[in-house]
């Protein structure tokens, strides 16, 4: 994998290796670190880890919990590996290949007390003009949201949460698709300014769980003075916040 770049996440306290053209750990992966829970001595599993970027970051945030990362691309895990070796990782988090396009069955792990996604936001190639070939496995989902959810909700045991950061536009769908498979749902609305609509939604289930569904506060990231993130979107990404559920 040729043209790395090394940056610091969570005001440094990761150090992050990842391919300076295509997909790059972001805002996203930042979001759905914050917003895992893991206790003491649970499991996590990251389905799509790519680089690591939130594998890390929340193995970072959840010193106490074990984190398993999934990636289908060889190079990919390469590289998640490497950056755990970085970070000092090694010896509490992992990286498997495989694809969320198989059985959770087939990878022969134990059920996880939590598991997370970033899925690729589109299912649909009309949706998305031309993407670049080395950004497409990161933003074409070849086998659709719906395998996704399938799957995280097969790694989980009953009682465990399933974790999404995705567009705020496929929160109905995301809601259907978890509806036979989990419950309890909470939905925590990401809006880039107080006054627009939200881009991007985190929610979380409970497999088997029956409460009724919780749209909790926003998280607004910027302000429309200075162009600067509010102090909330600031401390999370930083480290500082965790991005809680209720």
């Amino acid at each position: 994998m040729d043209d790395i770049t090394e940056d610091g996440v969570l005001d440094g306290k990761v150090r992050l290796r990842q391919p300076a053209r295509g997909y790059r750990a972001g805002l996203d992966a930042a979001l759905l670190a914050a917003a895992c829970d893991a206790r003491e001595g649970q499991r996590v599993l990251e389905a799509g880890c790519g680089a690591g970027g939130a594998l890390l970051a929340a193995a970072v945030r959840r010193p106490g919990a074990r984190f398993v990362g999934l990636e289908r691309d060889p190079a990919a895990a390469t590289l998640a590996r490497e950056n755990l070796a970085l970070n000092g990782l090694s010896e509490r988090a992992e990286v498997i290949e495989g694809d969320v396009a198989v059985r959770f069955s087939s990878l022969g792990l134990a059920h996880f007390d939590a598991a997370m996604a970033n899925p690729p936001f589109f299912d649909d190639p009309a949706a998305l003009r031309s993407p670049a070939a080395e950004r497409r496995a990161a933003w074409m989902a070849d086998d659709g949201l719906e395998t996704w959810i399938g799957f995280l909700s097969k790694a989980v045991r009953e009682g465990g949460t399933i974790t999404l950061v995705h567009r705020a536009d496929r929160l109905a769908d995301i809601l259907g698709l978890l509806a036979p498979k989990a419950g309890s749902a909470q939905v925590r609305p990401v809006h880039p300014f107080a006054d627009e609509p939200a881009k991007r939604v985190l929610v979380r289930a409970i497999k088997t769980g029956k409460a009724p569904m919780r749209v909790l506060p926003p998280l607004v990231l910027r302000e429309r003075t200075g162009d600067k993130h509010t102090a909330e979107a600031e401390a999370i990404l930083r480290g500082e916040a965790d991005l809680p559920w209720m």
